[in-house]
């Protein structure tokens, strides 16, 4: 007997904001209990709070997390995050489910037009673009020999060097590099945002490319057609769920950007934003105080269904930062700072939570990029509570300010609102670390290796000591009458003087660390004061500017920076790996011809990673790996002799002395724009609105799955497994890489065999990723790894033997024999099995391939809760057993009968055809589980609530 749906009724109160808006009152629970969470854990007591029904939610778990200081690495508790986000690859199975629903509903009597997922679901169709067609694509040119040139289309915006570099003998170049001067495009650039110049690798030249852009996405929406149409029908007919279409964006930065609530209103009722996905890059909302982290597939189905995620009570270690950043500190050297931090204290498998009064300090982009690198020191989530910052930065991205006001006055009410100053103490946290914001410097490397790090206040200090020292990485051996040399030059018209330390190369590139879009808009910021300041970059110094991706070139150009850039003269050079591996243009012979004269230690500096002596030119014998910003500021000054705390970098036109300060850009000015694009060809895609999804019976893509075939109205009781043949004998640490679908289809497969009766020829079967909607597909290559090792065959290979006849057949082919047979299956595995990564069709196979149990020593959790959730038994043998201790050959076959009462972590017995009965364990942990497995499954369960 269910609970009323608010146990916890009482809890709920009217805003003090003159509006009808209530909330659950949390605080009231727990008291001084409830002041001393983590931010993070009172995010998780809210959702329990607003959720308890006595079923998935019991009111034990309520207290759990109340008492979290004392249960913290203990006990499991369920979560009911409040949205969901997937990417195309993985949510196309769950809305076939969701699709095939709707058909059993209909089947059962019931009304298909009332199966909806439970909460808000947005998918990003951020995983279909493939590159046919590209003008200097050398990977793809199917012709090496070289092609015809194509017809030029609109030209890039960005201006073509005057001088064409040699091919240096390579004939894969293909594209129209001879095209001329581009011209400017006047359109706006939101709407002519594919005119990013692709760039031939070795004549870096823009060539012409709108014309492969839309190539691109013609073939881009012609080969994903039949699943963009699903995904419109899903939009169109099922309540909560919103796909964002192709060309908007990946998953985790729109999420960012558009999706993200911070605090959601359902009904007139106010609670945390809080959400899961299939992404690994969900962590990142988290430096926006909304509480998300990925999981597998089948757990954001079961979500979409209604049910909760489950998860140990963590421990939360509490990351306390003080203090301030130090001068010329990007965004990018206090990420890393703190980043390298958290990996040496070790912090794997815990929540994070920032406090102190150096949060304040640290910008949304700073927030968000730390909770981003989860995956870099191990964590599940790293946790910013809502503070001024936060709020300052949704009213600059246009948040309704009546929204913007219910919010903080929400957040204040339930204390999750992060305040500078709090007088009621910081929360108890796990553990606390500390981290000094002044402790993390910026600094350079050099100058001849990137190991060298060099504060850039000491760099004056550092250049004169190793002009001091003998030769080696950290020396010069100048002799010290010589180190105030200084030669003249005439060059373009006026006079110069090189010294030990003038600056003759300066290269930005958005390289490996330096891709951070704050570091690369910090350098064209630091552009546009320099140049309104009146400085400028003396001509003899060889710059170049080689954004990394066109995108870099997008939010550089949409910011309004490019062009100072440009007159500094950072000119975009082309895509790739460019002046670190010195392909770069020589320097003119008025600086050689100084620097030899001179025997000058004259410098380059840029922001790639790699600065080993002579690479970038011969005669450049100090390099300077450097942030973006810091490879311009070097390049105004002119040398790296300089102390830019006390020293300026040039004067403007009155005279005055302008120093680094004067114009190194704030964290405020790095904001980022955020560019609008339009889809015109998602919006006149066709697809069907109709109640009930029209399957096309030939389509590869997108079928019915066989989930919901035997579904009835009621569940029956439980069946005996009787007589069944095993389908594999495996051994320890299975992976579910071993298990699920994945990667290629490889051509001798049975999916292959599939396609191919289909009229499909290996160039078309594409990826079990693209097929994922097509469960046909997905069981023929459910067991396909060649590395999986059957104890039946003492081999690697994915095949398996079918006893009855005695031949070795691929897993699919021998499982169809036996469900042709009317032959239940189980499968015998050792330790571990189902370790690795959550993957939803590592249970749905098996499950289509008939497999009515699993009996293992021990299992991964997650993929234990995945087999409930499709119906399998997780069934373990008792400790110290096995099924070599018991003397199983897997060439016999199994029965067991389960009882009426099925209860969790009940013994059953099971008997083999060879007269051995053993006793294993129902691996069963709660009567949710036992409910579910009682129904068939998750998705039975959900449909028969429908009906």
């Amino acid at each position: 007997v269910q609970a009323p749906r608010y146990a916890f009724e009482y809890l709920i109160e009217t805003l003090n904001d003159s509006s009808r808006k209530k909330f659950f009152n949390v605080p009231r629970l727990g008291g001084t209990k409830y002041d001393v969470l983590p931010y993070s854990i009172r995010v998780l007591l809210e959702a329990a709070v607003r959720n308890c029904d006595g079923f998935l939610m019991k009111k034990e778990d309520v207290m759990n997390i109340l008492d979290w200081k004392t249960k913290q690495s203990n006990v499991e508790v369920p979560f009911f995050p409040a949205r969901v986000l997937l990417q195309d690859f993985t949510g196309i199975p769950a809305m076939v489910d969701f699709a095939a629903m709707r058909e059993a509903v209909k089947i059962l009597g019931g009304d298909p037009k009332k199966v909806h997922p439970a909460r808000p679901t947005d998918l990003t169709v951020d995983h279909s673009l493939q590159i046919d067609f590209s003008k200097c694509a050398i990977q793809n040119a199917p012709n090496p020999g070289g092609g015809d040139v194509q017809k030029a289309g609109k030209l890039s915006p960005l201006r073509a060097q005057p001088k064409k570099l040699p091919c240096r003998g390579q004939t894969t170049c293909r594209g129209s590099c001879d095209s001329g001067e581009p011209g400017r495009n006047s359109g706006k650039f939101s709407s002519q945002i594919e005119n990013t110049p692709i760039l031939c690798p070795f004549h870096l030249q823009p060539v012409p490319e709108p014309e492969t852009v839309l190539k691109n996405q013609e073939v881009e929406f012609g080969r994903n057609r039949e699943r963009l149409q699903f995904f419109k029908w899903s939009s169109r007919v099922f309540k909560n769920v919103a796909v964002i279409p192709p060309g908007t964006g990946m998953a985790h930065q729109v999420n960012l950007e558009y999706l993200s609530r911070v605090v959601f209103e359902e009904d007139d009722l106010l609670f945390p934003d809080s959400v899961v996905g299939t992404d690994s890059h969900i962590t990142m909302v988290n430096g926006l105080g909304i509480l998300g982290w990925g999981v597998g597939g089948i757990e954001t189905e079961a979500v979409m269904l209604g049910l909760p995620v489950s998860l140990t009570l963590p421990e939360v270690v509490g990351c306390e930062l003080t203090g301030s950043s130090n001068p010329f500190v990007t965004s990018i050297d206090v990420v890393l700072g703190i980043t390298k931090h958290l990996r040496q204290v070790g912090v794997a498998g815990k929540f994070v939570e920032f406090f102190g009064s150096g949060v304040s300090q640290l910008s949304i982009v700073d927030r968000t990029t730390i909770a981003n690198m989860c995956p870099e020191y191990g964590a599940i989530l790293s946790f910013f509570p809502v503070d001024n910052v936060t709020l300052k930065h949704l009213e600059h991205t246009g948040f309704d300010k009546a929204k913007l006001k219910s919010m903080e006055t929400y957040l204040k009410a339930v204390k999750l609102f992060r305040h500078d100053q709090d007088n009621s103490g910081e929360p108890a946290y796990s553990q606390v670390i500390r981290i000094h914001l002044n402790s993390i410097i910026a600094s350079v490397s050099g100058p001849k290796r990137p190991q060298d790090r060099v504060a850039v206040t000491d760099m004056k200090r550092d250049f004169q000591a190793c002009l001091n020292e003998k030769v080696g990485f950290k020396g010069f051996q100048i002799a010290a009458e010589k180190q105030k040399d200084n030669i003249s030059i005439h060059y373009e018209g006026s006079e110069y003087k090189l010294s030990h330390g003038s600056v003759v190369m300066a290269a930005v590139t958005s390289c490996t660390n330096n891709c951070n879009p704050s570091v690369m808009l910090a350098a064209g910021l630091l552009a546009k004061k320099a140049v309104d300041a009146g400085l400028h970059v003396k001509p003899y110094i060889r710059t170049s500017l080689s954004p990394g991706s066109g995108m870099v070139t997008h939010y550089l150009s949409s910011s309004g920076v490019l062009p100072y850039l440009s007159k500094l003269g950072f000119e975009v050079v082309g895509y790739g790996c460019s002046t670190c591996v010195g392909n770069t243009a020589p320097l003119s012979e008025a600086v050689l011809n100084a620097v030899k004269q001179g025997d000058l230690v004259t410098c380059g500096v840029l922001s790639g990673n790699k600065n080993f002596e002579g690479r970038l030119c011969d005669c450049v014998r100090a390099n300077y790996l450097a942030s973006p910003p810091l490879v311009v500021a070097y390049a105004i000054a002119g040398t790296v002799n300089i102390d830019f705390q006390t020293e300026p970098l040039g004067t403007d036109a009155t005279g005055k002395s302008i120093y680094l300060q004067d114009i190194w850009p704030s964290r405020e000015e790095e904001k980022k724009s955020t560019v609008h694009m339009g889809n015109k060809r998602w919006n006149s895609l066709e697809a069907p609105d109709s109640v009930l999804f029209p399957w096309d019976l030939k389509s590869t893509y997108i079928r019915c799955p066989s989930f919901f075939d035997k579904l009835t109205k009621e569940p029956v009781a439980l069946q005996p497994i009787e007589n069944a043949h095993v389908l594999l004998y495996l051994g320890d640490s299975v992976t579910t890489d071993h298990i699920s679908p994945a990667g290629s289809i490889a051509r001798s497969s049975a999916a292959a065999k599939y396609l191919t009766n289909r009229g499909l020829t290996p160039r078309e079967f594409n990826s079990y990723g693209a097929r994922r909607g097509n469960d046909a597909v997905m069981t023929r290559g459910t067991f396909a790894n060649i590395k999986l090792f059957n104890k039946f065959l003492g081999k690697p290979a994915p095949k398996t033997i079918h006893f009855p006849s005695g031949q070795t057949l691929d897993v699919f082919e021998a499982a169809e024999l036996y469900q042709k047979e009317g032959v239940p299956l189980i499968i015998l595995a050792g330790k571990k099995y189902g370790s690795g990564n959550s993957r939803d069709w590592a249970a749905k196979g098996p499950y289509l391939l008939g497999v009515k149990a699993v009996l293992a020593e021990s299992y991964e959790k997650i993929h234990k809760d995945h087999l409930i959730g499709i119906g399998i038994a997780p069934l373990q043998f008792l400790p110290g057993e096995n099924a070599d201790s018991l003397g199983l050959s897997g060439r016999e076959t199994f029965s067991l009968t389960f009882p009426e009462e099925l209860s969790p972590g009940v013994t059953l017995t099971i008997k083999t055809s060879t007269g051995k009965v053993f006793t294993v364990i129902a691996s069963f942990e709660n009567d949710v589980e036992v409910t579910l497995y009682k129904h068939g499954g998750l998705l039975n369960f959900v449909a028969r609530k429908f009906s």
